[in-house]
């Protein structure tokens, strides 16, 4: 029987909120990015809300004026364990850096977060170009190019790795004494221009096979990247027709990698404010906007472009700036593109993007916000979204309480979690080891 399509929801929850100024609005804790309970309480609230998955953004590197946002601090997987011990259905994704990181170690962990969580358990692979995070390795930024090469064949380590064990390789006959089957364990023997690994892993299969693969590049290497690897995407979409054709693009990629064009999830990031009243939605983006930091925002976008934007009049039409070639594309041109959408001058690129980079941002009532999604995942430009409220955990309150429920009387949302792992309910197919799709082509 087919399945119904069903919108998909994440939170990702970053640090205070989306908003540059959250952590400064009556309601926040400026303690609450460094505060393990705040991100228990928020995935609780999601929970709550019968979401898919939480998400966890990070990068090795304290952020740029940090002293003037806040941020997300806290090493996500210990994050993600702390969470998974607190909830029972929520889906947990947290993001990693393949170019400051070995496979094993990155398998082992995210391995050992699926287990203890009984299937739920996802990490996003993103390439890093920030230089103070290559500083910290003693390094510097790699070219594009290269970093993609580095982390497609990460990804291909980590595959391999999960694979190593087949299902039913734990025995654990007692009357036998056989504990594992080591014909169904086996070594990886990977060697290429980044990594040698011999595996095999130290861990067995979980119920869910292995964690999910999710990316968030934009670029042709990051398309090519997630088309080959990922099982979803955290994309930029930043008006529907863009984000058409974004999936369109992507799907095609995905045949062309030989695999089916349902197998990939696509999640656009959505900046959320939320009011019962337009009056109400316009005193909190006042507040809000009012709030950030304009030094902050101008140099956070001039880092999007890797310029220094400070001499600019924010009062005049934000220029047409390069793509920087090695930098973070995909939010550059995001950037341009509201620009370009709406004539907007500096200070209004700031106030549209809530002080922050490249992400849409939709401002409304629940019916609104509501209508916003519905709209987007029936024409197909999103399979659902992670959602970015604009401070938390109150935003992600106002979500669950209002928005949610009209979701799910339009019957696009579920009611209540079905599925046991959150392979399962991203709709995906449990992977086989691919060394028992081999011993079985060779019988």
């Amino acid at each position: 029987m087919t399945r119904t399509r069903q919108l998909h929801l994440n939170v990702n929850i970053l640090h205070g909120g989306f908003y540059a100024s959250a952590w400064r609005a009556p309601q926040a804790d400026p303690r609450a990015s460094i505060d393990v309970d705040h991100y228990v309480r928020t995935a609780k609230i999601a929970e709550r809300g019968k979401f898919d998955a939480m998400f966890l953004a990070d990068q090795p590197a304290l952020e740029d004026r940090a002293e003037e946002k806040s941020f997300n601090g806290l090493e996500p997987t210990i994050t993600l364990a702390a969470i998974a011990g607190a909830t029972s259905h929520l889906g947990l994704i947290a993001t990693i850096s393949t170019s400051y990181n070995e496979p094993y170690n990155i398998a082992r962990r995210f391995q050992s977060l699926d287990l203890l969580s009984g299937g739920r358990t996802g990490v996003n692979l993103v390439t890093t170009a920030n230089g103070a995070a290559s500083a910290n390795f003693g390094q510097s930024v790699m070219e594009h190019g290269r970093r993609y090469a580095r982390g497609q064949e990460f990804a291909e380590v980590l595959l391999k790795l999960w694979d190593s064990w087949e299902d039913g390789a734990f025995v654990g006959d007692k009357v036998s004494n056989t504990l594992l089957d080591k014909h169904k364990i086996h070594r990886i023997e990977h060697e290429g221009e980044f990594f040698k690994v011999a595996g095999p892993l130290s861990l067995p299969r979980s119920p869910q096979g292995h964690p999910i693969i999710v990316q968030a590049g934009g670029s042709d290497d990051g398309r090519d990247f997630a088309a080959r690897y990922a099982d979803a995407v955290f994309s930029v979409g930043e008006d529907e027709e863009l984000a058409l054709a974004y999936v369109g693009d992507l799907r095609r990629r995905v045949v062309a990698n030989g695999r089916d064009p349902r197998s990939i999830v696509a999640l656009p990031g959505l900046g959320t404010l939320i009011a019962s009243t337009e009056a109400e939605v316009r005193r909190r983006e006042e507040e809000l906007g009012s709030l950030i930091n304009l030094d902050y925002a101008v140099r956070r976008i001039g880092g999007t472009f890797g310029q220094d934007l400070s001499h600019l009049d924010l009062d005049a039409p934000f220029p047409d700036l390069p793509i920087p070639p090695n930098g973070g594309i995909t939010f550059a041109r995001a950037t341009l593109n509201f620009v370009r959408k709406g004539n907007l001058t500096f200070r209004q690129l700031i106030h549209k993007l809530g002080g922050g980079i490249g992400h849409r941002v939709v401002v409304g009532t629940p019916e609104a916000v509501a209508d916003d999604l519905e709209a987007w995942f029936r024409s197909g430009a999103a399979d659902g979204f992670n959602l970015m409220p604009d401070v938390l955990p109150d935003g992600l309150e106002i979500f669950v309480d209002h928005v949610v429920p009209i979701l799910q009387k339009r019957g696009l949302f579920r009611t209540e979690y079905r599925e046991t792992t959150l392979r399962e309910r991203f709709g995906l197919p449990r992977p086989t080891s691919r060394y028992a799709e081999s011993e079985r082509r060779s019988a």
